[in-house]
């Protein structure tokens, strides 16, 4: 199934879909899985592939090259996810969604797909927002169904994303709206000063 890979033990690969009859996991070279990853059949997954921990990913995906999805992260079934994307912990992306080359999640980015659970029409209509390319989306933001995320976008940390954001666009807030282009952030340089940068200096001498 896949070469030049480095796949813990209990990792889970072509679980089993109970859905339809499922094609076998496709899974590209220099894949590197960690404890607890499932990934069920029928989803194509390209080159260089990383999860951390305990990662779902069920059937119909589409994954591209150099990809990497790190711990307690599920990607639901039918999504689309483009080339070099990062996504973070904790998050969960909501069947149909598409996900552009890359594009950044940060922990806890949660998706949603359907307008009015437990109907019927609802559920036909389902989809999960487009992520466009190079997008950046902060800790805990909430994106609902339908919406577009242009590309080089940066939605800031906790926001609810309800209606489109332009592309290049910061938006904050609940809802989020647009407020400046990402070109007019300040440099990080200019937002800290040195003195509030901690790091933690591991001594072993100290610590005995």
């Amino acid at each position: 199934m896949t070469t030049n890979s480095n796949i813990d033990d209990g990792v889970t690969l072509d679980y089993h879909v109970e859905r339809f009859e499922a094609a076998p996991l496709s899974l590209g070279e220099g894949a590197r899985l960690r404890s607890g990853t499932i990934l069920y059949a029928g989803s194509r997954i390209g080159a260089s592939f990383q999860t951390g921990h305990n990662v779902i990913v069920r059937e119909e995906c589409d994954i591209a090259d150099d990809v990497a999805i790190w711990s307690n992260t599920v990607i639901d079934y039918g999504v689309k996810i483009g080339r070099d994307v990062k996504i973070h912990t904790n998050c969960y992306i909501a069947q149909h969604t598409i996900i552009e080359d890359g594009a950044f999640l940060a922990p806890g980015v949660s998706i949603a797909n359907d307008l009015y659970p437990g109907s019927d029409r609802s559920a036909e209509l389902m989809t999960g927002p487009v992520i466009g390319a190079g997008a950046q989306v902060g800790v805990g933001v909430t994106i609902l169904p339908y919406v577009k995320i242009g590309a080089g976008a940066m939605i800031g940390s906790g926001s609810v994303v309800t209606r489109d954001i332009p592309a290049g666009m910061v938006a904050i807030g609940n809802p989020a709206r647009p407020t400046k282009p990402v070109s007019e952030l300040k440099p990080i340089d200019d937002r800290i000063e040195p003195d509030e940068v901690r790091r933690v200096d591991l001594d072993t001498e100290t610590l005995s």
